[in-house]
């Protein structure tokens, strides 16, 4: 399980990273947000997926950063998927926000030690 922690912790930062800058600058994360109605969000969604890397991160070197980070990070991607379901999008959109969901929720649960 160990090998599996570290594996996906680094990936969820990298991938968060990304997919933060993309919110934040891609015009077609713009595109998305409006068509979900949710255009006022898209700035605090971007900011908060940096920071939830930037805690992933600062958590090889403050550990318990790791569970405020990825517990967030798992809470952001229920409230995504919620949004994508109210709006009827299809499981092959959501499968990213839900694997993002899942991977989040093993770090933090991990990080707590429920997996010992």
């Amino acid at each position: 399980m160990n090998t599996l922690y570290q594996t996906l912790k680094p990936l969820s930062a990298i991938l968060f990273l990304y997919y933060g800058a993309a919110v934040l600058f891609s015009n077609a994360m713009v595109a998305e947000f409006e068509q979900f109605g949710l255009p006022n969000f898209r700035k605090l969604t971007g900011v908060l997926e940096l920071l939830g890397a930037a805690g992933l991160i600062a958590g090889y070197f403050i550990p318990p950063l790791v569970i405020a980070a990825s517990g967030g990070l798992a809470l952001l991607m229920a409230l995504g998927l919620a949004v994508r379901f109210r709006s009827r999008s299809t499981l092959p959109d959501s499968l990213a926000a839900l694997a993002m969901l899942l991977i989040n929720l093993f770090i933090c649960t991990y990080a707590l030690g429920l997996f010992s």
